[in-house]
């Protein structure tokens, strides 16, 4: 039987993750003959780690997903720096500047573009960065000096992780954010002024519901209330959009991204999508994790592995990856105790809050920011459905842990099957099996289960599972 030939259109995370997935099932691609195409002209990376970069705790070499020998061990036809110019479903061809490629299946994996406020004066260059790719780290690094105003536009996670990354760097950072709080889309208005005092302690400053009107080179931003915030850099991270204009050119159905269904499927069957650029009922945008199963799915179905496999959705934990702050969000964050149990701790001077949600004795949400204890026993509880301890108090100050809930602190204590990386659905049993195999450092282990390759908060309780082991 003669393979598929499969196209991916995309590079970044959810490509690079759905060409793993089809060799994991297909390594000799005997099944499927793989095309992977990439408008940037690097192999893959985490664009989850970057504000990581920017902030100096990671080097770009280290968020690679994939080493440039990659492609040829599997088997898989590469083609970087190959942005797609146009699609042709009726002949089934993808058309790139230097040539076609005919399909019998098609993945649009194209992501997301930052959005760029229309802002008089606010043109990308040298003073300008839409923070959304490895080349944006490195013009942000070389222009954000010890000392230097910087201005950041957007108060959500990216605009945040890029501030604080900043702020550690010893620029001046001040956040322009249109909306009364922060993360306002993640977390109440009680967190997110605890939130803000915390990263306004880490020496990050905010400007609160108002909007940049103007850009001045070399000087700053003019403001919609008439005041100024100096600027000799302005990093956007207001927002993205997906990328969605090959899909609208070649006659698929379009809403806030390609519409697929339970199969990943576009309005033409034999086109899928997933990642950013897709649109599902039951996807969260803008968080990895739901590209991850998307890709599990899709690469069952393409191969055959399992013809059933469908996506329902992702119940996705929203993560703020920030030096010195662990932020947790789950579920109906924003519930009040009007219409379910709601338990709240504000400690705004030791920078803690806490917020748990419960309906029917188990957990539908959570706001855990500076508890990281009690963010690993909520997220256990809200993902297996258990019954929450009688001692709430407990389980939002983290004292009461269900079975199986994972600390950083005793990797001895967990069972195997206590799960380590969540993005990954990786157990501590399997990274046990990793080791036993030959990964006997956390950079082989992460090679070899994915843990910490999503959005990487689970790098600490690796490392420390990773020394229990080496003590054994």
């Amino acid at each position: 039987m003669n393979a598929r030939h499969v196209v991916v259109v995309g590079y970044g995370m959810a490509g690079a993750r759905l060409a793993d997935e089809i060799r994991r099932r297909d390594p000799e691609a005997e099944r499927v003959r793989l095309t992977v195409l990439g408008a940037e002209p690097h192999p893959a990376y985490n664009r989850v780690l970057l504000s990581a970069v920017v902030a100096g705790g990671l080097h770009a070499d280290t968020v690679r997903l994939h080493d440039e020998g990659w492609a040829e061990r599997s088997n898989v036809d590469l083609r970087l720096d190959s942005p797609v110019t146009g699609l042709d479903p009726a002949r089934r061809q993808v058309a790139t500047a230097t040539g076609s490629f005919s399909y019998d299946a098609l993945v649009l994996a194209t992501g997301a573009a930052a959005w760029l406020p229309p802002v008089e004066g606010l043109e990308p260059g040298p003073e300008v960065v839409a923070f959304r790719t490895l080349d944006d780290c490195t013009r942000i690094l070389a222009a954000a000096r010890p000392g230097a105003p910087v201005a950041v536009l957007g108060g959500g996670l990216l605009g945040l992780e890029a501030a604080r990354g900043l702020a550690g760097r010893g620029a001046n950072v001040t956040v322009v954010h249109p909306r009364g709080h922060l993360l306002e889309r993640q977390i109440d208005a009680a967190a997110g002024r605890v939130l803000a005092r915390r990263l306004a302690d880490l020496g990050v400053s905010f400007r609160f519901e108002v909007t940049a009107a103007r850009h001045l080179p070399g000087d700053g931003l003019k403001l919609d209330d008439g005041t100024f915030v100096p600027a000799d850099l302005v990093v956007v991270a207001a927002g993205v959009r997906p990328e969605t204009g090959l899909a609208e050119a070649a006659g698929l159905t379009v809403h806030r991204g390609i519409v697929v269904d339970d199969l990943l499927r576009s309005s033409d069957g034999r086109i899928h999508a997933l990642g950013d650029c897709a649109r599902h009922a039951g996807a969260p945008a803008g968080l990895v994790q739901p590209a991850w199963e998307q890709a599990a799915v899709l690469a069952d179905l393409l191969t055959g592995t399992d013809p059933a496999a469908r996506y329902h959705g992702t119940a996705a934990v929203t993560r703020l990856k920030a030096r010195d702050i662990d932020l947790a969000a789950l579920g109906e964050a924003h519930a009040s105790a009007e219409d379910a149990e709601v338990l709240t701790l504000d400690d705004p001077s030791g920078g803690r809050y806490g917020k748990l949600v419960i309906r029917d004795n188990r957990v539908t949400g959570a706001i855990l920011l500076g508890l990281p204890d009690a963010a690993a026993t909520v997220t256990q509880l809200h993902d297996r459905g258990t019954p929450v301890p009688e001692d709430r108090l407990a389980v939002l100050l983290g004292r009461s842990m269900p079975a199986g809930a994972p600390t950083a602190t005793s990797p001895a204590e967990l069972p195997s099957s206590a799960l380590i990386c969540r993005c990954n659905a990786v157990t501590k049993g399997r990274l046990v099996e990793a080791w036993r195999g030959g990964a006997t450092d956390a950079a082989a282990l992460a090679r070899t289960t994915r843990a910490t390759t999503g959005c990487g908060s689970c790098r600490d309780t690796v490392g420390a599972v990773a020394d229990w082991l080496a003590a054994q």
